[in-house]
This record gives structure tokens, sequence and C-alpha cells, in this order.
């Protein structure tokens, strides 16, 4: 069976004429390569175009992410500011109920004031103003005790061991770093600082600034390296932090004046220091209102 073929006449210059003999496979197998490659080019530009809409989307995406991560920023700005302003609070109200009372009555705050307190209103403003509202309500309380109504129930008569009020320094040396709002020295913003800063060199003895049972002492989790807790009774302990020495255990109890340290710069400090805090029912009050000159 002959094979066959096709012939393409050509017209040269000058008139010549040239034929081309392609065999029938051949031209079947260029058409199929053609059509095949049409077909591998529109796939090519279908996977381009879907790529192009992913990148599109990945772009909204991220786009998205970041407003929602600003948007985390500020709240969480907005959430810091607030519970700084209610922690300056409930120190205010500690200092004032114990500096005016201490000794002779406790503090025993009915549900109701801790719930106008703690309220949470539309606004941070409207928040902040209810707390400063029943701060204002225990400080009339505790220096109007028998005109005021409401002091009438807020307070009773404990046992209370002057010798447990923490008023020894428990170092001696100059205050670097107060009780309040302040610059972190590490991140350089604004930050609260629960107690006193009080430089002295290192392995200077720290004692005890009132009687009381050892909590704690060991490794902090806060950033203050070696530290000792020490209770003093009716909801009053004091932490010494960054200590180099530790020369007391876990429920032993120590008196007023009493070594239980030596200064040091354990944890996060940039220097040798004693981080020293006062804590009521759990709240920090400054420290400043109980030491003796």
């Amino acid at each position: 069976m002959p094979k066959k073929s096709y012939t393409f006449l050509v017209v040269a210059p000058r008139g010549k004429l040239r034929r081309i003999t392609i065999p029938s496979y051949a031209l079947y197998l260029a058409l199929a390569l053609s059509v095949a490659g049409i077909m591998g080019i529109t796939a090519l530009a279908n996977s381009y175009a879907r790529m192009l809409l992913k990148v599109s989307r990945y772009n909204n995406l991220r786009l998205e992410s970041e407003a929602l991560k600003t948007q985390n920023r500020s709240l969480e700005t907005t959430v810091d500011h607030t519970n700084k302003k209610l922690v300056s609070l409930e120190s205010l109200a500690s200092d004032v109920a114990l500096t005016y009372g201490f000794g002779r009555r406790r503090l025993h705050f009915p549900q109701a004031v801790f719930t106008l307190a703690t309220q949470s209103n539309s606004t941070v403003e409207s928040s902040y103003n209810a707390s400063l509202y029943a701060f204002n309500l225990i400080e009339k309380a505790v220096f109007s005790p028998v005109s005021s109504p409401m002091a009438r129930g807020l307070f009773h008569n404990p046992n209370f061991d002057p010798a447990s009020i923490p008023s020894l320094w428990p170092v001696r040396g100059q205050v670097t770093a107060g009780f309040g709002e302040r610059m972190d020295p590490f991140s350089g913003e604004d930050a609260f600082h629960a107690g006193l800063d009080i430089a002295a060199p290192k392995g200077t003895t720290v004692e005890a600034a009132g009687d009381g049972i050892v909590l704690n002492a060991g490794r902090a989790e806060a950033g203050y390296g070696n530290e000792i807790v020490i209770d003093h009774g009716s909801g009053i302990t004091t932490t010494y932090g960054h200590l180099s020495k530790i020369f007391v255990v876990v429920g032993q109890e120590v008196e007023r004046g009493e070594v239980i340290g030596a200064v040091g710069m354990t944890g996060r400090t940039t220097g040798p220091h004693l981080h020293y805090e006062v804590r009521v029912h759990q709240t920090p009050v400054n420290p400043a209102k109980f030491l003796k000159g």
C-alpha cells in the first residue's frame, strides 16, 4: 500500500518552483503537537491566574491581620491603663485604711463596695469613676468612723500585735526607685513598680521589717531572683527580692530586725539592691507609709 504524502509547491525568487513533499504522518504529528502545545499554554495560563488569585487573597488576609494586630494593641493599651488605674485606687484605699486605722481596727468592706469598685461599664472613664467613688466612700469611713453610717459595718477590733507591723527598714541605703508609676529600665515603657528599690553593696545584710512567718524562701517567678516572703498576719506580707543569700527557711518564725538574707542582684536587675514590697490582702501598698525614718 503506497504511503500517503502531501506535496507543497513554493514559488522561489525569479519564478522558480520548489516542491516540498511531507509524509502524512509528519503532518498529523505536527498537528498533534500544536494541539498539545495549545492545551499546555492554556493550562499554564489557568495555573498562573489561580496563583494571582491566591496572592491577592493572601495580601488581603495579611492586611486584615495587620489591622487586627493594631486593634489588639490598642485594646491592650486601654486594658493596661485601666488596670493601672484600678491598682492605684486599691493601693490608695489600703494606704488610707492602714495609715489611719492600723492596730486598732481591720477593714471589712461589704460586697457592694467591691462590686461598685470593679464594675465594668461602657467606657473606661465610667468604670474608673465608679472605682473612684467607691474609694471615696472607704476614705470617708476611715476618716469619720463615728459619723459615717457605713463605717459601723466596716470595722471590728482584731487581736493585732504591733510588732508585726513592717515598720523597720530592711536595709539602709539610697532609694533608687519608689512606689508607683515609673519607666521600666529594660523595656523603656511605663510600668507600675509595686515596691521600693533600696541600693546597697552586695552582701549587705537584710533584716525582717516585722515579726512573722516565712512563706517563701527561694527562687521567685516574677523576676525578683532569690526572694523571701514573710506573713505578718491580718493579710499583710512583705517581700525581699534580688537576694544573693537566704538565711531562713519556709515556716520559720522571725522577729523584727532578725537577719534573713543578703543584698544581691539575682533576677531582673541592673545592679545590687533590695526590692522591698508590702502587700495587704495581695494588694501592693507604699512601704514608705510604715517605715520609720
